[in-house]
């Protein structure tokens, strides 16, 4: 079963089907390119944000973009940055009820997610960007990963332009399963031996490296819908074994340190700075070869820092430190035998 998966993701990753045929296509045009994108969003943006906290309600609105315009479907998404006392704005899921035509840079787009600033100052901007990161992070680490694409969007309401912000869009799930020759699982919860044991202990390590608590690989707040902050990745919709867990929103990592974040209170950490290794003890066997890769990908994953457009020098600084963090634990056996296999679930 392992091997059938990495014949499927080696032909993935040289634009190549399982069957042979091409598929250079599967990566949607909106995530085949790094580069910064101007956005402009007009429509009811100031009450999609007022009425965030108690409302996902639908509103049309215009979105424009190298030289597009696309009538959108524009709603408040997510769950802790919906609230007033944390964000004055929401992240903001975007519709298209009509399909962008074979040329558009939207072209497969039907509903993608916007990451936000949050509020409206430059130090919101610079979390925003630290979010990215943690994602670009994860896409050295392997494909099997959420592709983002930063945006500089201007939000108008009215005719009159209510803010001019970085954000950025993240590949929908099906299409990052597409992508690497796997399918978007839609199940409930799993059992751990559900989960490929190299894919999740690399997964749990990136959680840990980043300092991240807030996500589960296996279950979900409701059970008939797997998982938090998480999709699983699988040979068929179906799958039922050597799942795939691939994570997404990192807003309450230390590495992203926003101000609003908190730990559960069942984790007895004192902020979300402090490292806490959460990956299951069925993945030990598999930690020694995974931490291989991240000693690795050490010099790669430090200079993706600096490419972060935007990004403040002291931003980059204060990240490359903590993820030292990270190597030091990983380079003592003392320190992985205490914090990581010995400190399993």
């Amino acid at each position: 079963m392992r091997l059938a998966k990495l014949c499927v993701l080696s032909l993935a990753l040289l634009g190549t089907s399982a069957s042979g045929e091409d598929t250079d296509d599967e990566v949607t045009p909106l995530f085949g390119s790094d580069a910064l994108l101007d956005v402009t969003i007009d429509g009811p943006v100031r009450e999609v944000a007022r009425r965030a906290e108690s409302s996902d309600e639908v509103r049309p609105a215009t979105l424009t973009a190298a030289g597009e315009s696309h009538p959108i479907e524009m709603s408040a998404r997510g769950i802790s940055r919906r609230r007033k006392d944390k964000c004055s704005f929401p992240p903001l899921r975007i519709g298209f009820p009509d399909k962008p035509d074979a040329t558009s840079l939207f072209r497969k787009q039907k509903r993608i997610k916007l990451v936000t600033h949050c509020n409206d100052n430059a130090r919101f901007e610079q979390i925003v960007l630290r979010e990215y990161a943690a994602y670009r992070l994860y896409n050295i680490l392997t494909p099997e990963s959420f592709k983002v694409r930063l945006a500089r969007v201007t939000y108008r309401d009215g005719g009159k332009d209510v803010a001019t912000r970085i954000g950025f869009f993240i590949e929908d799930g099906d299409d990052a399963a597409k992508r690497v020759g796997l399918k978007e699982v839609d199940t409930g919860n799993v059992r751990v031996a559900a989960l490929n044991r190299e894919d999740g202990a690399r997964y749990s390590l990136f959680q840990y490296m980043i300092g991240n608590t807030d996500w589960a690989m296996d279950a979900g707040p409701d059970p008939a819908d797997c998982c938090h902050n998480s999709r699983l990745f699988g040979e068929a919709k179906d799958a039922a074994a050597n799942l795939t867990p691939v994570p997404y929103d990192f807003d309450n990592a230390g590495l992203v340190d926003a101000p609003y974040a908190v730990p559960s209170e069942k984790l007895r950490i004192p902020n979300v700075r402090y490292r806490i290794y959460r990956g299951y003890c069925a993945f030990n066997e598999a930690l020694p070869a995974q931490l291989e890769n991240y000693r690795n990908a050490r010099g790669e994953i430090e200079a993706e820092l600096g490419r972060i457009p935007g990004l403040e020098t002291r931003s980059i600084q204060s990240m490359r430190q903590y993820i030292a963090g990270f190597f030091e634990d990983i380079g003592d056996s003392d320190r992985i035998a205490k914090k990581l296999t010995g400190a399993c679930l």
